[in-house]
């Protein structure tokens, strides 16, 4: 009797059953969260938080591996080949976990390589100019810029990022031209936009936050379905005149393909947990950033989502004949 219980035995793992007896104790050891941009920058710092706020809950620390590199398709290549075990988390955002497919001839699909977990959150754009600019309002903008087309500039962070593209999308949409100028990132963008040697920018809330509230820019609109708690008094893009224009950088979290189902579960539920905390909201709302809403927090909506903006936007990169840098 006892050598055949266990055969039994032996057979039940031998067909998965070890995968359902580490899924329901995970986790055991450390995780690590893959965050595709270098330290320092808006991802790293949610990535941060999150990781703290998961640790409490999953009884694990999470450390933060930044591997940055080609629009981040590096650091998200590193977490396609890893093991399939829920310790290798992968968090990014829309040009990373989407855009990148349009820009880069990946060695790995976005959709079939990564399993979903949770959509975190998104973080509209703003348009604002220089100060010396003539328009005060977002017509006033269209109206300046159809006065003078190919004549304005507008600063972006790189060919092909989330700023390039809802400035493509904003010129069909308002039949206006202006000229694209690429930067390095935001920050060399946005020291001439300071000095008037650009016109206007087209980028994430909030990197131009500070700028706002120090009176050094002038804020247009923000590209978010509503406006932000945070700069409540900036209308939204579809009130300030372009009915239907929303674009924004969003943020989610994916794992591996073949993680185990329960494991995804168990790190959606963490997840959702922590983003239902009253704490959490208020630091994301400092942060610029609205959570996404409770029905769109499944794995299930997130590949859905991802799947509709891919969609959306490769046309686009596609017919602007977008190279990556």
């Amino acid at each position: 009797m006892r050598g055949w219980l266990t055969a039994v035995v032996a057979a039940m793992f031998a067909l998965g059953w070890t995968g359902v007896v580490a899924a329901q104790v995970y986790p055991v050891r450390t995780i690590t969260m893959i965050v595709p941009f270098p330290a320092g920058g808006a991802t790293d710092t949610l990535a941060r938080y999150l990781a703290e706020q998961m640790r409490g809950i999953l009884g694990q620390s999470i450390i933060i591996e930044n591997v940055a590199g080609a629009a981040g398709s590096i650091g998200v290549g590193r977490a396609v080949r890893s093991p399939a075990d829920g310790y290798t988390l992968s968090i990014g955002t829309s040009t990373t976990h989407m855009l990148t497919g349009g820009l880069y001839a990946l060695p790995f699909d976005l959709l079939k390589d990564l399993e979903p977990v949770i959509e975190i959150g998104s973080e509209p754009l703003l348009i604002a100019g220089r100060n010396t600019l003539p328009a005060d309002d977002l017509r006033g903008l269209i109206a300046y810029l159809k006065a003078n087309p190919d004549k304005a500039s507008v600063g972006i962070a790189g060919v092909g990022a989330t700023g390039h593209l809802a400035g493509i999308s904003f010129q069909k949409e308002t039949g206006t031209k202006f000229q694209f100028v690429p930067y390095r990132g935001n920050a060399p963008a946005m020291q001439d936009l300071l000095a008037g040697q650009i016109d206007f920018m087209i980028e994430p809330a909030s990197n131009l936050k500070s700028l706002v509230g120090s009176g050094s820019i002038k804020p247009y609109a923000v590209t978010g379905q509503t406006r932000l708690s945070s700069l409540p008094d900036i209308p939204t893009v579809d009130e300030a005149g372009i009915p239907g224009f929303v674009a924004s950088l969003w943020y989610g979290l994916w794992v591996p393909k073949d993680t185990p189902k329960e494991i995804v579960e168990k790190l959606n539920a963490t997840l959702r947990r922590v983003l239902a905390d009253p704490t959490v909201e208020r630091r994301f709302a400092d942060l610029g950033i609205q959570i996404s809403p409770r029905d769109q927090q499944s794995p299930e909506a997130l590949r859905a989502f991802q799947k509709t903006e891919m969609e959306r936007w490769w046309p686009i990169i596609k017919a602007s004949n977008l190279r990556a840098e």
